[in-house]
């Protein structure tokens, strides 16, 4: 079955940190680029960090500095480390994998609070 699991959501104060997890089944890991998305409320799904088969990066000028992403195919995982937390970054976050030629497959998110 092929499934994309998120976890490690929750409530941080500003300042905090949190470490998201996104977890794959069913693919063949290696060959996807994998991505974490956010959406907070009242906006529109935006993405936040993307990591490609070779391991490049890219983030989301309002993540640089602060978040980092990552993936361990023998795991068939990918992490996102947020460090320096801020109110703006509650939102849900989903974790997206992409392949060419290929549907993309999207996680159900895992909500994460930023509040004091």
């Amino acid at each position: 079955q092929v499934q994309l699991v998120e976890s490690g959501g929750g409530l941080v104060q500003p300042g905090g940190s949190l470490r998201l997890s996104c977890s794959a089944s069913g693919i063949i890991f290696r060959l996807y680029t994998m991505d974490w998305y956010r959406q907070g409320p009242g906006n529109q799904r935006e993405l936040v960090a993307r990591i490609a088969t070779g391991a490049n990066t890219n983030y989301a000028d309002s993540v640089k500095g602060r978040f980092t992403i990552s993936r361990d195919n023998a795991k068939n995982t990918i992490y996102l480390r947020m460090n320096s937390l801020k109110p703006e970054d509650t939102a849900v976050y989903y974790c997206k994998a992409a392949r060419t030629y290929y549907h993309d497959i999207w996680g159900q998110g895992t909500q994460v609070t930023v509040s004091s």
